[in-house]
């Protein structure tokens, strides 16, 4: 009766249990028939169920720990994605009460002022910095690569413009008292052009071989630097002298005066070198000063200087760093005059100390082209671009507006005395006389050859009439209303 009765709860098992049994369990495999092996494994069985059930409870625990894990980790993953997202959303503009705003320190981002596009072309000179010197004071129109250097953001663009457009051009003035002196120099990196606008001076320039060039100049004519050439500039009039420099960098200009190597040089070096009376005790006696000597003037000079000489070399030494641009041919046309000073391709209107010029400044690398553009009361110098140079100029005298188109649109802006303007290659710009007085500038091109410009007028006279009409959507008769003049338009008149 027992083996029947635990047989017969064997067979009453619910199925869903039977299922979760492992297959290999050794009830499975007795024979009815063998009835003394029935209640040992009857027993066996017992044993077997308690420790699966052992098991399957362990199982468990670890299911459900594992499950816990994961919806943990969804959770903080749901979390982090809902912190991120609303913090890459914008901010309220709505302001908070006082009550309301945040403990910690909060940084407020510095807005800065927009700068009007012009002044990537203009820059109003006479409010940059002055630097002043005991024998006169330089201004600039240049790139900084510090821009705290910069006076103003107006400043900045303008000398970003020339640095980013590779212009190698920088613009600076020189006013030197009377008797003052522009120390002996040289520039690492540019050659440098010089108009006097004003006064007389006595230059000086030492080139390469030890050849020393003395020359004097008077307002409206030019002088010539090439790069690591050393020269020295003296007022010799009663007037202060005032001279415009243009100098081949788009790069801060790099310089060396005469007194700083002195001052830099060893004693013992000095001494050996120039082997003076007294050796190293007489370059001793040298005392450098504590205010920059850049542009020179001792308040005892009388007592220092007994006997000046304002000697002046052959023609054929003075014309390479020299020239008369003011006693230059002058090229004429309806509203206003040009004068250049140059290379030219072919000299044959030359003389034949502005040959010497036009060739020494053709086999220096980089140098500049300079002329001066007279525009009378209402005159226009027409829409015109150039193609081997940019421009840069400034305002001698007289006042104008200015245009410049290029890729971005149209670009007009007033000019005044002291404003410097910058045209980069292939931009077509133009300039309005607006003043009574006739509009003075003075100009310098960045190539060392013969410079190369296309008017409006000659361009589109040029193009056919065909194309023009299928360009401009009108008939083609319409054009034969434009006219061409004998006389060149570059400058016009109404």
């Amino acid at each position: 009766m027992q083996v029947q009765e635990m047989a017969s709860k064997e067979e009453t098992v619910p199925v869903n249990c039977l299922l979760l049994l492992p297959m290999d369990n050794s009830a499975f495999e007795m024979h009815g028939d063998a009835t003394q092996g029935v209640l040992s494994v009857g027993k066996m069985n017992t044993v077997s169920g308690m420790e699966k059930k052992r098991q399957w409870s362990l199982m468990s625990v670890f299911l459900v720990c594992l499950l816990a894990c994961t919806i943990t980790t969804a959770v903080g993953v749901l979390i982090l994605s809902l912190v991120y997202i609303n913090n890459s959303q914008p901010r309220s503009e709505v302001p908070l009460e006082p009550e309301a705003w945040p403990l910690q320190a909060t940084t407020i981002p510095i807005v800065q002022k927009a700068v009007d596009p012009k002044f990537q072309f203009l820059n109003h000179l006479p409010k940059s910095k002055v630097f002043e010197f005991p024998g006169g004071a330089i201004q600039w129109a240049r790139y900084r690569s510090n821009v705290k250097d910069y006076l103003s953001l107006e400043e900045e663009a303008f000398g970003s413009s020339l640095n980013s457009q590779r212009s190698q051009m920088t613009l600076g003035t020189l006013r030197i008292k009377s008797n003052g002196l522009r120390a002996p120099h040289w520039h690492f990196n540019a050659n440098e052009h010089g108009y006097l606008v004003q006064g007389s001076a006595w230059i000086g320039v030492v080139d390469d071989g030890g050849v020393v060039t003395t020359y004097n100049v008077t307002a409206g004519q030019v002088i010539f630097f090439p790069k690591n050439t050393l020269h020295w500039i003296k007022n010799v009039g009663n007037e202060d002298c005032f001279f415009l420099l243009f100098f081949s960098t788009h790069d801060e200009l790099q310089t060396l005066d005469v007194d700083d190597v002195f001052f830099s040089t060893p004693e013992d070096i000095a001494s050996r070198s120039l082997k003076p009376e007294g050796g190293i005790n007489f370059i001793r006696t040298f005392h450098k000063q504590e205010e920059d000597q850049a542009v020179n003037l001792p308040p005892h000079l009388a007592e220092l200087v007994m006997n000046a000489s304002y000697a002046q070399s052959p023609d054929s030494l003075v014309w390479r760093y020299f020239y008369d641009l003011k006693g230059s041919k002058e090229y004429r046309f309806p509203g206003g005059i040009i004068q250049r000073a140059q290379y030219w391709r072919n000299g044959s209107e030359l003389s034949n100390n502005e040959k010497i010029f036009s060739e020494f400044l053709n086999q220096h690398q980089n140098a500049l082209a300079l002329s001066t553009l007279r525009i009378y009361n209402n005159g226009l110098r027409q829409p015109h671009f150039h193609f081997n140079a940019n421009e840069m100029g400034y305002v001698i005298s007289g006042c104008a507006k200015v245009g410049i188109i290029n890729t971005q649109g149209t670009i007009e802006f007033d000019i005044h005395i002291g404003d410097v303007v910058f045209f980069p290659t292939g931009t077509q710009h133009y300039i309005k006389s607006t003043c009574d007085e006739d509009l003075l500038f003075i100009l310098a091109f960045s190539t060392g050859d013969q410079l190369q410009t296309l008017d409006m007028d000659d361009y589109l006279q040029a193009t056919a009439d065909h194309i023009l009409a299928q360009l401009f959507f009108k008939k083609q008769s319409e054009f034969k209303k434009i006219p061409k003049f004998k006389e060149d338009q570059a400058i016009n008149l109404p």
